[in-house]
């Protein structure tokens, strides 16, 4: 935008600008109010606040320097705007201030274009419009929020923002690379993950089918994913099964992806050896999942995941207790396995690891082994998500139930997904 003022008089360009600006601003408000108080306790059409943008153009270059024209008619316009509230208030019982902010902030488009930078003003015009448009927007959202919505985001901004600043980096125990801010940020950035997937689970797809409960619940965690799906396809028809399946595996190849974000952020090193690995073995389970999907037998109603059941809190302190636990035991053992055992003993633990929780094992092998080849740390990943992968399936099959429809989908597919991941590591291996 800068660049026109070399062909175009500076005073024309911020003239149209403020003009544009103050009607668009106009048109947005007028439709607003029309359908929340009506004609009659309108303050403006949106040629009001047209003029109300221009008239602080004018005042504002009248008196460049001191201002007193500018500041002068600002106190008059929030003189009228004043009488026109007291005015709905004790008239018309209508209450709100938000007309009489909009048309302040339009009469302040006239400094802002002619002293900010064009991506300022031009993000401060956005800003207004949707805030104005998306009124009815966040009126819904606010009545299917829980009452302790707030209280989670208080939690995830005080462990990010707060508790992670103050906390020493230095090691706990002499000869380990432990540290509490090691661990607590290692705790952040997978709530940072889980809190989102938990945002787009409640509030995007709130009633989303089986196929969108496992993509997204794959991003917080593939695991509980698994075992709820596991545990509502007990009334599934045998027509059903193949969907279920395939959500569940939706689910592994989003935890893909969520550890190819991990490595990402902490190692961008272990990150240019692991992603072609990571992304095909995440094509591989969406491409099973894709073919169990188009076996499926269609019904008239498609069920959906129940959203209490599926939309747990992931800043829960226990959790994140419980991961920072985990996160320090699987780095003592970590070390003391490179000490005694080597990288045979380490190849060994990332398997045993796929038992529980291999986050924090993955985590601790970015973060505490330097003195660990970047190809060690790869294959110790890769197994330990194979080893997840099949802990998953046993997860499933028992929460699904002896004699649930489930069993030959669930031993076909993630057999097929586990023995194509085994046969990438063999071939990581060769190379």
């Amino acid at each position: 935008m800068e660049e026109l003022y070399e062909y175009v008089p500076r005073e024309l360009v911020t003239f149209m600008l403020v003009t544009v600006f103050s009607l668009l601003i106009g048109l947005s408000q007028r439709k607003i109010s029309l359908k929340r108080e009506g004609e009659t306790t309108l303050f403006g059409t949106d040629r009001t606040f047209t003029f109300i943008g221009i008239l602080g153009y004018l005042l504002y270059i009248l008196d460049p320097l001191e201002y007193r024209l500018f500041m002068g008619g600002g106190a008059i316009l929030g003189l009228l705007l004043g009488l026109n509230y007291y005015v709905k208030q004790a008239q018309f019982h209508v209450f709100g201030v938000t007309t009489i902010i909009i048309a302040l902030i339009t009469y302040c488009i006239a400094p802002i274009v002619d002293t900010q930078p064009s991506w300022f003003y031009v993000m401060v015009i956005v800003v207004v419009l949707l805030l104005t448009e998306l009124k009815h927007t966040f009126t819904e959202l606010a009545q299917r929020m829980k009452n302790d919505e707030m209280t989670t985001l208080a939690k995830f901004l005080a462990i990010s923002g707060i508790i992670l600043p103050m906390l020493p980096n230095e090691p706990l125990i002499p000869g380990i690379n432990l540290t509490p801010y090691s661990i607590w940020l290692a705790t952040v950035v997978v709530s940072g993950i889980s809190y989102l997937s938990y945002l787009l689970r409640r509030y995007v797809f709130r009633e989303s089918g089986i196929l969108v409960s496992g993509i997204v619940g794959g991003l917080y965690s593939s695991t509980a994913t698994i075992s709820v799906l596991a545990r509502k396809s007990r009334k599934a028809s045998v027509q059903e099964a193949p969907e279920y399946v395939a959500a569940m595996l939706l689910a592994v190849s989003m935890m893909f992806l969520r550890f190819l974000i991990l490595i990402g952020i902490f190692s961008t090193e272990t990150l240019s050896v692991i992603y072609p690995y990571l992304l095909t073995m995440s094509a591989v389970a969406a491409g099973v999942a894709w073919f169990l999907h188009s076996k499926r037998k269609r019904t008239a109603d498609e069920e959906q995941i129940d959203e209490e059941e599926d939309s747990s809190n992931p800043l829960e302190f226990k959790v994140a207790l419980i991961f920072a636990m985990l996160f320090v035991v699987f780095t003592i053992l970590t070390h003391y396995t490179l000490v005694y055992a080597g990288t045979g003993g380490l190849n060994l633990l990332s398997f045993v690891s796929g038992f529980s929780d291999i986050t924090p094992f993955i985590l601790n092998l970015l973060q505490g082994t330097t003195n660990v080849a970047v190809l060690t740390i790869v294959a110790c990943s890769m197994q330990a998500i194979v080893s997840n992968i099949a802990v998953n399936m046993c997860y499933a099959l028992f929460f699904a139930g002896g004699k649930s429809p489930l069993r030959p989908w669930l031993l076909g597919g993630f057999g097929c997904v586990i023995m194509i991941n085994i046969c990438l590591l063999l071939f990581f291996y060769i190379l």
